[in-house]
C-alpha cells in the first residue's frame, strides 16, 4: 500500500524523574532521524510525544518528597520537555496526560468500549496493605526475589538478576513504601479480553507483518504462543482518570490503557490548535492511507503490538500500526541503567557538563544503537567516537577544505576544471550516497545510515589528503581551485547527509557553507554550491574532549556505585524477614541429631578453595577436623580461635580436596547473608551435648 503521510509516535517517558541517555538512545534519537529524514524528502508527517503522568512511579517519587502527585508531575514534565528541545528532538506535539483534552479523550474512549460490551467484569485477590487500607500495584510491592534471592526486588521485576516477576513469586512481600506486611483481598476490575483478539493478532502479526524487527517480532509471538489472557484496564488507586462507570469509585484507568490514548489525543491537541498546518486529528488516526509507526524500547513491545492493537480494533475506527522499530537495552559502563539506583547520565546534566555537545552524544548513541542487541556505553567510547571520528574525520576534512579555500581563493567558491580519472573515482564514491542512505533509513537501519554518512567524510578527508592542495598551490593553481570546488561540493553533501543525525552540527555546516536550506533530493550532487559564491565565518565543527572531563564522569559513576551498595545492605537489612519455618517435625527426629562444644585450636583456609576453612576442635573425645564452607564470611579465620562452637558429630565422615571433614559446623545466615558461626556464651566442658 502506498501511504500519504506518516504518524510518528514516542513511548511516553514517566514523569517521574529525568531523561537519560537510555531513553534517548532506545526510542527518541531514532524517531528524531526518522522524521527529519520524512521532512527533508518533503513527506506529511506528524511527530507526536509527551509525558505519562499517571501510574504507580509518579506517586512514589512523590511520597519520597513529601509533595502532591501534581507537584512532581508539572516538575519533570517541565524538565524532560526542555531536555528533548534541547537536543534537537523535533516533536510537532509534546503534551502529557494530565491535560484536560486527554482526561476527556482517555474517559469516553473507556466508556465507548464499556457501553458497546468490550470489557469484561472480574473479582480477584490481590495485595493489600491493611494498615495503610490500600491495594497495591506490582511496582508498589517488595520481596526476596525467587530467582537470586536478592532482597528489595519489585514486585514486577529484580533489578539484582533482571528477571521478570510477578508480586505472587516474591518472598515475604512488603509494601515497598512503608515495609508493612501485606494480605490478599479480593477487588473488582474491568478487563480486556485479549484472548477473543487471539486468532486476529496471530494473523496481523506473524503472517502480515514478518518485516518487524526480529526481537519485536519474535516477542509477539512468545506471547501468543503463550495463549493470551484477559488484561486489567483498571487499578485501584487515587492518582489517575477515574474509571467513568457507577460503582467504580476509588478505581482509575489503568496507566497502560491511559498512556496509548494519549497518542491520539495530543494528535487531538496539536490538529486542534493547527488545523491549517496539520487538518484534522482524525485524517491522522482513522484515514487508511496514514502509516502509524511507533517508536519504543523492548519493555514496551507487548503494549504496542498487541494490547494498544486489541484496544484500536475493539473501536474499530482507527489504523493500526504499520511497524514498531524497537531497539534492545542501553547499559551503561557495563551495568543496567537504573533509575532508582542513579545510574544513569542524565540529559540536563549531561549538558551542564558538556554544553554546545548535544551531537556528539546523538552521534554516539546512535554508532552503540541497541537496534538488535543491548549495548553498552562507556565514557571511554564517548572520547574516542569523538576525538577519533568526529573531531579528526568528519571536522578535519570540514575545516581544512574551508580554511584552505580562505587562505587561496578569498573565501569564495573557486572555479572547477577539468576533473582527472581520480575525481572520477571519488565522484563515483559518494554519487550513490543517496540511495544507500535511503534503504538503510526507510529499513530503520540508523547505526548503519549514520556510518554510511560518516563513510563520506571519510572520502573527502582522504582525497584532501592524497591531493594535497597547500602544496599543489605552488606550481598549479587551477588544479588546486578544482579540488577545493570537489572538497566543498562534499562538505555540501556531509551538511544533507548528516541533517537528520547531527542538526545542531548541519546548521552550523550550513552557515559555514553559505547554504541556508537543505533539500534530500539534492544529496549526492556535485553542484551545490555555484563558483563564486562566498563562504561564512569558519569555526570548528567539533572540538577535542580532554581525559579529564572524561575522568570526572567515571569518578561520579564510582561515588554512585559505592553509595548504591551501601543503600543495598541498609535496605537488605531494614526489610530482612526470617526464613519461613520448616515443615513439622518432632522431638525423636532432633535427638537423633548429636549436636556438642568443641573449642577451636587452628582455623585455616584450605589451599587450592576459596570457600572451605579447616577447622581443627577440641571436642573433649579426642579432637577432629571438620571442613566448612564459610571461608568468604571469615577473610581472617584466626578470630575464631579460643571460640567455643557447636557442631553435628554424628554426621558420616566426608572427604573433601583430600581431606576428610568428620562433623559438621553450625552456622547461622545473618541479614546480609553473611555465615556466623554459632557459639555459646558461658564456658562448658568440650563435648558438652546439646539438647
Amino acid at each position: 500500500m502506498t501511504f500519504q503521510r506518516s504518524l510518528v509516535t514516542t513511548a511516553l517517558p514517566y514523569a517521574n524523574g529525568p531523561v537519560h541517555i537510555g531513553h534517548l538512545a532506545g526510542v527518541y534519537v531514532p524517531a528524531d532521524i526518522y522524521v527529519r529524514y520524512l521532512r527533508l524528502k518533503g513527506q506529511p508527517v506528524l511527530f507526536i510525544g509527551g509525558s505519562d503522568e499517571h501510574g504507580v512511579p509518579v506517586t512514589i517519587r512523590a511520597r519520597k518528597e513529601g509533595i502532591t502527585t501534581q507537584q512532581v508531575v508539572d516538575r519533570y514534565h517541565n524538565l524532560i520537555k526542555r531536555s528533548f528541545e534541547e537536543f534537537g528532538i523535533s516533536f510537532d506535539v509534546y503534551s502529557r496526560t494530565t491535560s484536560d483534552i486527554h482526561h476527556k479523550f482517555a474517559s469516553d474512549y473507556f466508556r465507548k468500549l464499556y457501553d458497546n460490551g468490550k470489557f469484561i467484569e472480574q473479582v480477584s485477590e490481590q495485595f493489600y496493605d491493611p494498615e495503610t487500607q490500600e491495594f497495591l500495584t506490582d511496582r508498589n510491592i517488595r520481596g526476596e526475589c525467587p530467582r537470586c534471592h536478592a532482597q528489595g526486588a519489585y514486585g514486577d521485576q529484580c533489578e539484582k538478576c533482571g528477571a521478570t516477576l510477578s508480586p505472587d513469586e516474591l518472598i515475604n512481600p512488603y509494601n515497598a513504601v512503608n515495609g508493612n506486611p501485606l494480605t490478599k483481598k479480593e477487588t473488582k476490575h474491568w478487563y480486556l479480553p485479549l484472548d477473543q483478539y487471539q486468532q486476529w493478532l496471530e494473523q496481523w502479526i506473524l503472517e502480515e507483518h514478518k518485516e518487524w524487527r526480529p526481537n519485536v517480532y519474535g516477542q509477539c509471538k512468545s506471547w501468543l504462543d503463550g495463549g493470551l489472557k484477559p488484561r486489567a484496564v483498571t487499578r485501584d488507586l487515587d492518582w489517575g482518570i477515574p474509571v467513568p462507570v457507577e460503582g467504580a469509585e476509588g478505581k482509575v484507568l489503568y496507566v497502560w490503557f491511559d498512556a496509548p490514548i494519549g497518542y491520539i489525543s495530543n494528535t487531538k491537541e496539536v490538529c486542534d490548535a493547527n488545523p491549517d498546518k496539520f487538518g484534522k486529528w482524525e485524517t491522522w488516526w482513522k484515514d487508511q492511507s496514514t502509516r502509524l509507526i511507533h517508536f519504543i524500547g523492548k519493555d514496551n513491545i507487548v503494549f504496542h503490538c498487541i494490547v494498544f492493537p486489541a484496544m484500536l480494533k475493539a473501536d474499530g475506527s482507527y489504523i493500526l500500526p504499520d511497524n514498531v522499530p524497537s531497539n534492545e537495552f542501553l547499559n551503561l559502563e557495563g551495568d543496567k541503567i537504573s533509575t532508582s539506583r542513579n545510574w544513569a547520565v542524565w540529559l540536563n546534566e549531561y549538558l551542564d557538563d558538556f554544553p554546545g555537545k548535544q551531537d556528539v552524544l546523538r552521534y554516539v548513541l546512535t554508532a552503540n544503537a541497541p537496534e538488535t542487541k543491548d549495548n553498552d556505553f562507556t565514557w571511554s567510547d564517548f572520547q574516542a567516537r569523538n576525538n577519533n571520528e568526529l573531531v579528526a574525520i568528519y571536522g578535519n576534512f570540514v575545516n581544512r577544505a574551508l580554511v584552505l579555500t580562505g587562505k587561496y581563493f578569498g573565501g569564495k567558491v573557486p572555479e572547477r576544471g577539468e576533473l582527472t580519472d581520480y575525481d572520477h573515482e571519488i565522484l563515483d564514491e559518494f554519487g550513490n550516497i543517496k540511495t544507500k542512505l535511503e534503504d538503510l533509513l526507510e529499513g530503520f537501519h540508523f547505526r548503519e545510515a549514520q556510518k554510511e554518512a560518516m563513510n563520506l567524510a571519510r572520502i573527502g578527508n582522504k582525497y584532501l589528503a592524497d591531493m594535497e592542495p597547500w602544496k599543489l598551490i605552488k606550481t598549479d593553481e587551477a588544479r588546486t581551485a578544482t579540488i577545493l570546488n570537489l572538497s566543498l561540493q562534499i562538505a555540501a553533501n556531509l551538511a544533507i547527509a548528516f541533517e537528520p543525525f547531527l542538526p545542531f552540527s548541519s546548521k552550523k555546516l550550513r552557515g559555514m557553507l553559505g547554504m541556508p536550506e537543505v533539500n534530500w533530493e539534492h544529496l549526492g550532487s556535485t553542484n551545490l554550491l555555484p563558483v563564486g559564491q562566498p563562504l561564512g565565518e569558519v569555526s570548528l565543527l567539533f572540538e577535542k574532549i580532554e581525559d579529564a572531563a572524561i575522568q570526572a564522569q567515571l569518578d561520579r559513576l564510582a561515588r554512585i556505585k559505592k553509595e548504591n551498595e551501601e543503600k543495598q545492605k541498609e535496605e537488605e537489612l531494614r526489610n530482612w524477614r526470617p526464613a519461613p519455618v520448616k515443615e513439622a517435625t518432632n522431638i525423636d527426629e532432633f535427638d537423633k541429631t548429636d549436636i556438642r562444644v568443641a573449642t577451636v585450636l587452628d582455623c585455616q583456609p584450605v589451599k587450592k578453595s576459596d570457600r572451605l576453612l579447616q577447622f581443627t576442635l577440641d571436642d573433649g573425645m579426642g579432637g577432629r577436623t571438620i571442613l566448612s564452607g564459610i571461608a568468604q564470611s571469615y577473610p581472617d579465620p584466626s578470630v575464631l580461635i579460643g571460640k567455643q562452637v557447636l557442631f553435628i558429630a554424628n554426621f558420616p565422615p566426608r572427604k573433601m580436596m583430600g581431606i576428610e571433614s568428620q562433623g559438621m559446623i553450625l552456622s547461622a545466615v545473618d541479614a546480609d547473608g553473611k555465615l556466623v558461626v554459632t557459639t555459646v556464651s558461658d564456658t562448658v566442658k568440650n563435648g558438652s551435648q546439646v539438647g
